[in-house]
């Protein structure tokens, strides 16, 4: 595998060549047959002719073609979230967020201006109340914007740290400082620091290591991706360590160059790895459930994929596009900084008639620790 011994920045990632355009009507499912599908393919967002066609998937010929202007496609993206019909992307080589309003069909930069004037965007996190915390690494801030993406605060000053993800728990927003190798946890209001935790080191007992994105659990865990370390680390609220996820191979559940990761309801972990060019599922327990997001027959893979996103509200602005017999829980929104397919949007859930293991008993158990 190439991939890993790509040598660019951890943020940056290594080219790939683009796939081919998937073929017209044709459902891409994961696991593939005889399994039961689990998860199906349901768009891809790159520009704004994908909200204006009303049908996304026409990255591609952008991207060979090169008639979108710049403006209104994606470049280099990193981070997603979802929120009320519009996908946010963190795109580190624009000067903002790309928003992909699914309802109004129109796509726009949200850029800041002023003291909020958005410089270069890893990652965003979307409150409840629409509140977003996006992380900008030239700055080396993270800076609010309210639901009517007005600028409110910057929480940070020169030198004091790299933020390259944020997650928000309660009152508090826990933040990926990737030059100290630690996260911070700061009050959401006011952005003043609570306490850290974690150091550079590859044990236990040194913790951290290039650490790029974080997400919380049911349990109120917090799961950091350590890049530098081939592994996610997970710690109680107040910065104690648990346990690790996975470590350095090319075997399923191991890592070579893990960068997103989020977590559903029932405590299933997805981490993204930019080499493997996949996103492997683990449950609660630290065991490998499956991967997807690899090429299927005419249909593009993942590319450098890196933001990872699970969203519960926005299910029926997709399930037209399901399998009719496919029922979807939920979304996963997956962003790859290289290709025609930047950002992938996949439905979780189960075909009618097909027949699935006993899993729910099991999941509705408190994850362990």
């Amino acid at each position: 595998m190439a991939a890993i011994v790509c040598t660019l920045a951890l943020l940056a990632g290594c080219a790939a060549t683009p796939s081919k355009a998937p073929a017209q009507n044709q459902a891409v499912f994961y696991p593939r047959p005889p399994d039961a599908p689990r998860i199906q393919h349901l768009a891809t967002y790159a520009s704004a002719r994908d909200l204006e066609t009303g049908e996304a998937g026409g990255g591609l010929k952008d991207f060979l073609l090169g008639e979108e202007k710049l403006e209104e496609a994606l470049v280099r993206p990193y981070g997603v979230a979802i929120f009320d019909g519009k996908i946010y992307v963190a795109d580190s080589r624009a000067p903002g967020l790309a928003i992909f309003d699914l309802r109004a069909r129109k796509f726009s930069l949200m850029t800041g201006s002023g003291s909020g004037r958005i410089q270069r965007p890893i990652n965003i996190s979307i409150d409840a109340d629409g509140t977003k915390y996006v992380t900008d690494t030239a700055r080396n801030q993270v800076l609010v914007f309210d639901r009517g993406e007005n600028f409110l605060a910057a929480y940070g000053v020169k030198g004091e740290f790299k933020p390259v993800d944020v997650a928000i728990a309660g009152e508090r927003l826990y933040v990926v400082d990737i030059e100290h190798h630690e996260v911070q946890v700061r009050d959401k209001r006011s952005g003043s620091l609570l306490f850290k935790f974690g150091r550079s080191g590859t044990d236990e007992s040194q913790w951290l290591h290039q650490p790029t994105n974080l997400a919380i659990g049911r349990d109120g865990d917090i799961y950091v991706v350590e890049t530098g370390n081939f592994r996610v680390a997970r710690f109680t609220p107040e910065g104690k360590f648990v346990r690790h996820y996975g470590e350095a191979g090319q075997a399923p559940g191991q890592f070579a160059r893990p960068k997103g990761i989020a977590i559903d309801r029932a405590g299933r972990m997805y981490v993204g790895d930019a080499a493997f060019q996949n996103v492997q599922i683990f449950d609660h327990d630290g065991r490998v459930l499956m991967a997807f997001g690899q090429p299927v027959e005419n249909s593009p893979g993942l590319n450098l994929p890196a933001g990872v996103a699970i969203d519960y509200d926005n299910v029926p602005l997709f399930r037209r596009l399901a399998d009719p017999k496919f029922s979807i829980e939920y979304l996963i929104l997956v962003v790859s900084q290289f290709g025609p397919n930047q950002v992938d949007v996949f439905g979780f859930g189960k075909m009618s008639g097909a027949e699935y293991p006993p899993e729910e008993q099991r999941e509705s158990k408190p994850p362990a620790r």
